[in-house]
């Protein structure tokens, strides 16, 4: 059985997935696919996801061109996510940094403090 055949998708069609740059092993992104973006992740080698905001598949860094080669994919135990580690080009972040996590909470002072540095503008890719 193929492993869409086996994933067990959420009441809107989708699995979350959690994206780690192989490297580093640092989370970069949580995304969600439908059956045709794993589909498309799985025979292309290259992430596609599903773009809830626009309510459509796509590749990831289809706009920016900084997309992500799959190098292993893991499921969980009850099949109903996905983590990816992939090479990253350039940035996960639509926001210019490397990954998406580039906040921490310090509860000393109750606030998110960045702790990574921008990669690129955005301004200048989207």
């Amino acid at each position: 059985m193929s492993l869409v055949d086996q994933l067990k998708f959420d009441d809107k069609g989708l699995v979350s997935a959690v994206i780690f740059d192989a490297a580093t092993n640092e989370p970069l992104v949580l995304c969600y696919l439908d059956r045709e973006a794993v589909e498309k992740t799985l025979e292309t080698g290259f992430v596609h996801v599903f773009r809830r905001s626009k309510g459509r598949m796509m590749l990831k860094g289809e706009t920016s061109g900084h997309t992500q080669k799959v190098v292993d994919v893991f499921v969980n135990c009850d099949l109903n996510s996905l983590a990816i580690k992939i090479e990253q080009k350039v940035a996960a972040c639509h926001l210019g940094y490397f990954s998406c996590y580039f906040r921490r909470y310090n509860a000393d002072s109750d606030e998110l403090e960045i702790v990574a540095e921008r990669i690129f503008d955005p301004d200048k890719v989207y």
